[in-house]
């Protein structure tokens, strides 16, 4: 007979990719600890930084097909 916790884990592998990322992130933001302010700050100034390098053309991009096919290559 399955635990909750094994019932919830095997329902949230059923989810589609965007609602698993979705429900980790509820999850994750329901622990509280003093420095998550300064991660989200640090991750949204990363975030804003490779855009703007993006749009300067100073950095490029890939395709998705691109990024899975190298890691299919590992």
């Amino acid at each position: 007979m399955f635990t909750l916790r094994e019932e919830v884990f095997n329902k949230a592998l059923q989810l589609s990719p965007l609602d698993q990322a979705d429900l980790i992130e509820n999850l994750l933001a329901n622990f509280e600890f003093s420095s998550r302010k300064t991660i989200d700050d640090l991750w949204s100034a990363d975030a804003e930084n490779r855009i703007d390098a993006f749009e300067r053309g100073a950095i490029t991009s890939i395709s998705a097909r691109e990024v899975f096919e190298k890691i299919d290559k590992l």
